[in-house]
């Protein structure tokens, strides 16, 4: 039989005094007890925190152990729940259901405009990284706006206003950026210190260590088209990774899948020219739909499935698949004219055009392509892609003029900054057309999603270096070389962005844990780690022969995420006090062992971070409340009581 709570029995009592009694009490005694039965003993504080599981991150769960060990020293009843990768994305991304969570940020947020769909609350109550936190502030949505529409010192200050303002109202709190470390081997590829292994592009910068790059047949090197322009954009790259010797799914396939791209498949092919990497993250094996949220940690294996228009790099967007492109129109709101390189091919052998790139963008705008109606019962019946709607928010319409032409008009903004549009991967219509149905089990649907959104789409036709080969859910996953695509075929032009890959094969390798991943490529059986590894395997990775540690800065951090749509995270003044119950200081000694870097800003590392914002061994805005890492518990109680809370017997309570 279920139990009443204690506060429940006391109010049934109370109430049963009222029913009971009310002949024998004057007027004045029956409203005072009414009002006395209005009101409710106040229940303790209590957060339940969501993360991964230590073989998933090895970070994570220690981080969010230790928070939770500081706001229970500050009277809160705080929890750890942990759960799988895709499951924990689906609860916060898909269903809203958290208070909060440790998780690192993509690293699409680490450039002012990136903020945009991060916090702007148009994007409240959509699905993905679009505003998980339910977050809503006028003036940030008002300096999100501005930062599209100027230039210069105009765009700079308001940057710098919009950074100030979330570090006070705290939608989140930044906790670390961890740096990427791995293990590679130095006998089979030599540049591991510079390539971006967060990357596409850093892989198909890898060389060989032999020198033998065994390009495709009667293949050159690579080009950009006659005329390619390469705009800019105020987007940062990654750093190099320094070094010492010493990187993702809905209805996961039963059996193993394999579609052949080469009449040799991939049995018995020479291992020399395989690329291996060893992953704790077996989303990728399991599906390989790019729109999907659960499934994607980076990006980085459908960033070698599918092309887009044009790249990221360290001096903006360049041309990719685009050949060239062209700014015009008045005002403030750009048009852009896109030509598109020749000849150019689905995986499938289907040709890639112009309707392609027109359709992609429609279809992220409305999943289920019925044009955005409204109508006055259901109001808006789109169904948004759940991820890149911040940079196709900046297309307010496309079309193909031609087979190899594209129009785009864009939204208010500048033309730098629309650029970022042309970064989203490009989908073959002749097969995602046929995915804008909703999502049904056994024929009933199961709610405001599509099957472009839930398809595990493998095997995927993409158009990227790379193509499909084989997949065993849960364990592996092999791409081959896709040697039709253009960087094998067009000739060399100097400062394009890649150079075709010097490997034929990558092979995913799954395994339980950072340490065995090391273990891997320690023992040849793999080249690098596929994922970053923690601190705890840098002594492992320097006894090794044949082994070089790979240290890079990260632009993904660590956040404690706040869901500012349940109390008491409704409060900004909540929050912000919860923030100073975080030693950021204390978490890069302890949870990562000096691996990592505090900071008070999302866009930390790069030139966008004004000088009251820059981290000089605290943090200035929520300083913490002790030191070395112990809460003085007298200063937070204060805290919470200023900010009109109340505490009995050492436990906050709710309301205020």
């Amino acid at each position: 039989m279920p139990q009443s709570s204690p506060s429940a029995v006391r109010r049934r009592a109370v109430l049963g005094t009222l029913a009971t009694g009310v002949t024998a009490l004057s007027g004045g005694c029956v409203r005072r007890l009414r009002t006395v039965a209005g009101w409710r003993s106040a229940n303790q504080v209590s957060l339940d925190i969501k993360t991964v599981p230590a073989d998933a991150d090895p970070y994570a769960l220690r981080l969010a152990r230790q928070v939770a060990a500081w706001f229970r020293a500050a009277g809160i009843d705080a929890q750890v729940t942990p759960m799988a990768s895709e499951e924990l994305l689906r609860q916060v991304l898909v269903q809203n259901d958290f208070e909060l969570f440790v998780a690192r940020l993509p690293d699409q947020f680490h450039e002012p405009d990136g903020l945009y769909s991060l916090l702007h609350s148009r994007f409240a109550d959509a699905p993905g990284w679009q505003n998980p936190f339910g977050y809503a502030n006028l003036d940030v949505d008002d300096l999100l706006e501005t930062q599209r529409t100027t230039t210069g010192a105009e765009r700079r200050e308001a940057v710098y206003e919009l950074q100030r303002s979330i570090a006070r109202t705290q939608p989140f709190t930044l906790l670390a950026f961890p740096d990427d470390i791995r293990a590679a081997r130095t006998d089979n590829y030599r540049n591991w210190r510079t390539a971006d292994l967060n990357s596409p592009l850093g892989y198909l910068s890898l060389a060989r260590s032999d020198g033998d790059a065994t390009p495709a047949a009667g293949a050159s090197t690579l080009n950009g088209g006659d005329g390619t322009v390469r705009a800019t954009s105020n987007s940062n790259s990654s750093s190099p990774i320094t070094s010492s010797t010493a990187t993702p799914t809905l209805t996961p396939t039963a059996t193993p899948t394999e579609t052949p791209t080469r009449t040799d498949g991939t049995t018995g092919a020479s291992e020399a020219r395989t690329l291996r990497t060893a992953t704790t993250d077996k989303r990728a094996t399991e599906n390989l739909n790019p729109l999907s949220v659960e499934y994607r940690r980076d990006g980085l294996i459908t960033g070698l499935l599918y092309d887009s228009l044009g790249v990221e790099t360290g001096d903006g967007v360049e041309a990719w698949l685009a050949e060239s492109w062209a700014f015009s129109g008045g005002g403030n709101a750009p048009s852009a004219s896109v030509r598109l390189r020749p000849d150019l091919t689905w995986h499938d052998g289907e040709s890639l055009t112009a309707e392609d790139v027109a359709f992609t963008h429609r279809l992220l705008a409305d999943t289920s392509m019925e044009t955005g109606t409204t109508t006055e019962d259901e109001g808006d019946t789109r169904i948004p892609a759940p991820r890149f709607q911040g940079r196709n928010s900046l297309v307010a319409d496309v079309r193909a003029t031609g087979t190899h032409t594209v129009e785009f008009d864009f939204v208010e903004c500048e033309p730098k900054l629309a650029t970022r549009a042309f970064t989203v991967p490009v989908l073959p219509k002749h097969i995602w057309q046929e995915r804008t149905s909703r999502a049904s089990v056994s024929g009933i649907e199961i709610g405001p999603a599509t099957e472009a959104i839930v398809t595990n789409n493998i095997p995927p036709v993409g158009s990227g270096p790379f193509a499909f080969a084989q997949n065993t859910p849960r364990e592996s996953l092999v791409l081959e070389r896709f040697d039709e695509h253009f960087l094998f075929e067009a000739s060399t032009e100097a400062g394009f962005p890649a150079q075709p890959p010097e490997f034929e094969r990558l092979s995913v390798q799954v395994v339980g844990s950072d340490m065995t991943a090391v273990e891997m490529v320690a023992d040849a059986d793999a080249d690098v780690t596929g994922t970053t590894v923690g601190a705890s395997t840098v002594p492992r990775i320097g006894r090794a022969p044949d082994l070089e540690l790979l240290v890079g800065r990260s632009e993904t951090p660590f956040i404690l995420g706040h869901n500012a749509g349940r109390p008491p995270m409704t409060n900004p003044r909540f929050r912000n006090t919860l923030a100073r119950l975080v030693d950021q200081s204390f978490l890069v000694d302890d949870v990562f062992g000096g691996y990592a870097r505090p900071a008070m800003s999302p866009l930390a590392g790069t030139g966008w971070v004004p000088d009251d914002l820059r981290w000089d061994g605290e943090n200035s805005v929520t300083p913490f409340f002790g030191t070395d890492g112990e809460l003085n518990a007298d200063r937070a109680r204060e805290a919470f009581r200023d900010a009109g809370y109340q505490y009995s017997d050492g436990k906050l309570l709710e309301g205020n």
